[in-house]
């Protein structure tokens, strides 16, 4: 810590000061923008300013924790950063959460509040939040967002209204901000069981997304259209952070409807978006008719597929790699083209440390194009899981360096290292003794041109152990590829053939985990149950043949 303080990286600023400061240097700009209407960085500084005074008044204190569960809206952005100016610390969950998860996450991290939405047609939050807060010890209030306060819930705007502004800035200047202390419970984004506390702190966040802003060279005249949750941290600090630190305007698309989505496009004219897989395929055919300007865009963010964008966009697009834990990586213009049409760069921040090891020890890869299971550390990646004692004991290294569970190789070129996302550990098909790794087939099968999306798992075989199986969802218009034609396609490209998917399975959508990320252990089951309801009508089917001789 002490070292990043030295260095300039890490400051004695909150992230509340942060966005104070750019709140005042770009007070006449839009700040807010889409369906629900514009708001400036005044007004969104003096709003947030009453939100976080009327919280304290309710009876909140500083460093309470304040579950927040609703869908992108103006309402979220205001109700973060209030929070943020009352030191109070939300708890990053999802509209699509339920008992199992709020019930566990109030728990552990011992919340005093429930954010909900309020007008949800298809949920009652509001009687969901009074059945966590008779379950949960502690959960004290429930703050509905919009629509008419319910029950005994208290409305935000009601709240807002009624605090003066020069009260509430009173009560604000008698808070004291740690910088030092925690600004955001983010959660873990793995794929099974409930997911683990991670603690972002102020001045780390900050210098986060201050990096990211730097990297990308965003600038007060940019519009941001990224449409995924808000409450997830590549939105929160890889995009609407940093755009509220550099006084750009932060597009909020309160569903993700094609035409509502176009309809943001032709009235902001975005100039950064975030467009993958699905977002991608719902705006394509806009796209193609022109009815969504795209030209205006001086980048496009992806986790893959970054020649893809380009292709169909005639726009720079660029990859990203990242964790909710900490180090970011980015490729962009100044990179050499195999870079970024084919790895996710380097890391964002000169402070950032990666190492690779050889998987399930410590032992470093030193040696170019060597896959190696990746560590980190920086002055924005985490020490430790919260109240996860077993976990984190797992998780980093001796020396405190964070295992991400990730597979990467580095070149260096032209003096610069660069890296190469190669998967995960476990995200790898063993077919006969022969490691394949499904990110790797997955990149390539989605390049068909009837694949709109498409996941690999491993299936079991009595022969090899696995074989390999192509979950995908069609792009409108086309016909699933058969297992040949997948397999022509694949010689054509260049795969070896004992990666090429062996079955294929069409599914109109991806199942999904609570945190929204596709879920692989819910595609293994379902291969899992096919292939056994076919055992178990071909030996049906066998014993009447017998019975019948």
């Amino acid at each position: 810590m002490q070292r990043y303080l030295e260095a300039g990286a890490l400051t004695h600023e909150s992230l509340a000061d942060g966005l104070r400061a750019s709140f005042a240097n770009h007070a006449d700009r839009t700040a807010l923008c889409g369906s629900a209407g514009d708001l400036t960085y005044r007004q969104l500084d003096d709003i947030t300013d009453r939100f976080a005074a009327a919280l304290l008044a309710l009876g909140l204190r500083t460093l309470d924790r304040v579950i927040f569960q609703f869908a992108n809206s103006n309402e979220l952005v205001i109700g973060f950063v209030a929070c943020l100016k009352a030191g109070l610390i939300p708890v990053a969950t999802l509209a699509a959460h339920r008992e199992h998860e709020i019930g566990y996450l109030a728990g552990l991290s011992g919340a005093r509040a429930h954010f909900v939405q309020g007008d949800d047609g298809k949920f009652d939050d509001v009687a969901f939040a009074q059945q966590m807060r008779s379950r949960v010890p502690g959960l004290k209030w429930i703050i509905q967002a919009r629509g008419v306060a319910r029950s005994d819930a208290h409305g935000m705007h009601s709240m807002i209204d009624a605090m003066p502004l020069d009260v509430a800035r009173r009560a604000l200047a008698n808070v004291e901000l740690d910088p030092f202390q925690v600004a955001v419970f983010q959660l873990s984004g793995g794929t099974t069981g409930v997911p683990k506390i991670i603690p972002r702190f102020n001045n780390e966040y900050l210098y986060n997304m201050r990096a990211v802003a730097q990297f990308n060279g965003y600038r007060a005249d940019d519009v941001l259209f990224m449409p995924l949750p808000m409450m997830h941290n590549l939105n929160m600090g890889c995009c609407f952070g940093p755009f509220l630190l550099t006084g750009g305007a932060v597009t909020v698309a309160s569903d993700l409807q094609p035409a509502s989505l176009t309809a943001i496009f032709q009235r902001y004219l975005p100039t950064w978006a975030v467009l993958g897989g699905p977002i991608l395929e719902k705006l394509r055919p806009a796209i193609e008719s022109g009815q969504m300007p795209v030209k205006q865009l001086r980048g496009v963010v992806s986790s893959t597929g970054a020649p893809r964008l380009r292709s169909i966009l005639g726009v720079p697009a660029y990859h990203i790699f990242g964790m909710t834990e900490g180090v970011i990586m980015m490729t962009r213009d100044d990179q050499p083209q195999v870079v970024r049409d084919s790895m996710v760069g380097r890391p964002v921040s000169p402070h950032d440390e990666v190492k690779l090891f050889r998987i399930g020890t410590e032992e470093e890869i030193l040696e170019e194009g060597v896959e190696g299971e990746c560590a980190f550390a920086g002055p924005y990646t985490i020490h430790g899981y919260y109240r996860a004692p077993e976990r984190n004991k797992e998780t980093f290294t001796r020396s405190g360096f964070y295992r991400s569970g990730d597979l990467m190789l580095f070149r260096d070129i032209e003096g610069q290292r660069y890296y190469k996302f190669c998967g995960r550990t476990k995200d790898v098909v063993d077919r006969g003794g022969e490691k394949i790794n499904c990110e790797e087939v997955e990149g390539v099968v989605s390049r068909h041109p009837a694949v709109a999306m498409t996941s690999v798992v491993g299936m079991p075989d009595p022969v090899f152990g696995e074989r390999v199986c192509a979950f995908m969802v069609v792009r409108e218009g086309h016909e699933a590829p058969s297992v040949a034609d997948l397999g022509a396609f694949l010689s054509e490209v260049g795969v070896a053939k004992f990666k090429w998917p062996e079955r294929i399975e069409v599914l109109d959508e991806f199942p999904l985990t609570k945190t929204g990320k596709l879920s692989k252990p819910l595609l293994r089951q379902v291969i899992v149950d096919k292939l056994a309801a076919e055992r178990g009508v071909a030996a049906n089917n066998h014993s009447e043949a017998r019975s019948s001789t």
